[in-house]
């Protein structure tokens, strides 16, 4: 019994009932409320990004390919905090890369964005475009404080979804080397104290990871006329984030006088450290590494001992 049902004067009766932390039951009824209402936009956030691992049978079998097996699709929209904030390796990563490989023949739409105004145009895009599919949207939870990361209200009445954002502030004529990123690293680089008075980086963000905006990155690229060299800067280890799926997608399309690299973590099983001083550690070297024109960028490709 609980002491409150006792309380004098009480007017109602409580109950108190326990009941199981279950991603597979939770998404599994909203997949198919999202099927049998595909008017509706219906929108399952995770704790953590990296709590979506509990319903991957639903991921696997219904969102990723029930188009494909059975020409079953929704709008049904995933969104899952996602950002390395020294927070150790159980809430750090929503495994990107895990998504971007099972992301094939249009089956889902994948983005990673760095402003309310970018989140706010996607959602209603997602409500109301013609052609459904599911969305994943990675959400860093610090953006939800950094006041970096504002817009004016007449972003979100005047506006629209742009899935390549660049850096305006750069004189183009100076820059030679283009830093390519998505999500919340974004604002780590650009307050980064490598960063005042370096006109020759610019910064661009992929906002939409899958389908790949292969006629933005390439106009992108374009706007800068001394540009030398392209870099893909994440924070995640080499072989998770959006590095597999961007690196071969991005050299298709490079002129051939660019040189290419990638900046982030080494290889690792876990996601994260799970020590504060290892993750700031590890985030510092990546932000001046990405910043720093004094070694080519030839250099970051090569692995470290025991990698594949």
């Amino acid at each position: 019994m609980s002491p409150i049902q006792n309380l004098p004067g009480a007017l109602a009766p409580i109950e108190m009932h326990n009941s199981p932390l279950s991603e597979t039951a939770a998404l599994g009824f909203e997949y198919g409320y999202s099927a049998e209402a595909p008017e509706t936009l219906v929108l399952w956030e995770a704790q953590f990004g990296d709590f979506a691992n509990g319903a991957q049978v639903i991921i696997d079998q219904f969102i990723i390919s029930g188009l494909a097996k059975w020409g079953q699709t929704s709008r049904l929209t995933l969104l899952l905090p996602h950002g390395y904030e020294g927070s150790g390796p159980e809430h750090s990563s929503a495994r990107i890369e895990r998504f971007l490989q099972l992301a094939a023949e249009g089956n889902i739409r994948v983005a990673n964005l760095t402003t309310p105004a970018q989140y706010f145009h996607l959602l209603r895009r997602q409500a109301r475009i013609t052609k459904q599919r599911p969305l994943i949207i990675f959400t860093p939870k610090s953006l939800l404080r950094l006041p970096q990361a504002t817009n004016r209200i007449e972003h979100l009445a005047e506006s629209k979804f742009f899935p390549v954002l660049g850096e305006p502030r750069v004189p183009i004529e100076k820059v030679t080397r283009l830093v390519l990123c998505t999500g919340k690293i974004y604002y780590d680089l650009v307050s980064h104290p490598q960063r005042e008075d370096n006109e020759a980086v610019a910064i661009g963000r992929i906002e939409l990871l899958y389908p790949f905006p292969e006629g933005q990155v390439l106009e992108l690229i374009n706007t800068y006329p001394n540009l030398r060299e392209v870099v893909w800067v994440q924070e995640e280890p080499r072989n998770m984030g959006a590095r597999a799926h961007m690196s071969p997608r991005l050299l298709q399309v490079l002129p051939d006088h660019l040189a290419f690299g990638y900046i982030g973590r080494p290889e690792r099983a876990s996601p994260g450290e799970g020590y504060p001083a290892a993750h700031t550690g590890e985030q510092n070297r990546i932000l001046r590494t990405a910043l720093d024109l004094s070694v080519p960028v030839s250099m970051y490709p090569v692995k470290t001992p025991g990698e594949r």
